[in-house]
């Protein structure tokens, strides 16, 4: 059983039977580490492995890309259509700004979001931010399995896919705290993963105490 500070994790206990207030103590020595920011490239497996930390540590759950489609009603690829990438971005913007929470929670961002210098800014700011990454191959086979993603309808996805990466792998290097391989993992090992990691960066990013 793996354990993060003495909480057992168990893959099939529901989250209401998680010792949750236990692990908001635990990471609360430091109020920027709290909360679990997922980045990465689309096709990395954030929304999935989102849900399997909601489930195991009980945290809400929030997503960039569903606040902005709740504010558009509309989805993504037609926020795209309609308003355009740059309005999209805009929005993420906002979504992050109204994101800061004085209970630890999950947030999932979308692949595009550290983009904006001013994006990343705010992702350092609400929490431990977890880079979720893959060797390309994988990450653009996942990504195709999803037919209505705007930055995929072009006319040689493969080649964009790879500029697009190639773009962002610095920016999400530049604010990640924790990184993890997702290429041969399943969702709840990531999951599992990602928490390990997670209460050693809280133990390293603790104040010193006499």
């Amino acid at each position: 059983m793996e354990t993060l500070g003495g909480i057992g994790l168990h893959p099939t206990v529901p989250s209401a039977e998680m010792p949750t207030p236990q692990l908001m103590r635990y990471c609360a020595v430091n109020r920027r580490s709290r909360s679990i920011v997922l980045i990465g490239m689309m096709g990395a497996g954030k929304s999935t492995v989102g849900d399997c930390l909601q489930r195991r540590t009980g945290f809400q759950r929030l997503d960039t890309d569903e606040i902005v489609m709740s504010k558009f009603r509309m989805p993504i690829s037609k926020i795209f259509s309609a308003h355009g990438e740059d309005k999209f971005r805009e929005a993420e913007t906002e979504a992050l700004q109204a994101l800061a929470s004085d209970e630890p929670v999950v947030i999932v961002t979308g692949g595009g979001i550290v983009l904006r210098e001013e994006n990343r800014n705010l992702l350092k700011r609400l929490g431990a931010v977890v880079w979720l990454e893959a060797d390309e191959e994988t990450l653009f086979k996942r990504a195709s399995r999803t037919s209505n993603r705007p930055l995929m309808q072009r006319k040689n996805q493969r080649k964009a896919f790879a500029q697009m990466l190639q773009a962002r792998l610095p920016l999400y290097t530049e604010i990640a705290d924790i990184r993890v391989d997702t290429s041969v993992l399943t969702d709840e090992e990531v999951a599992i993963a990602i928490l390990s990691k997670f209460k050693r960066h809280c133990r390293k990013s603790a104040p010193a105490t006499a």
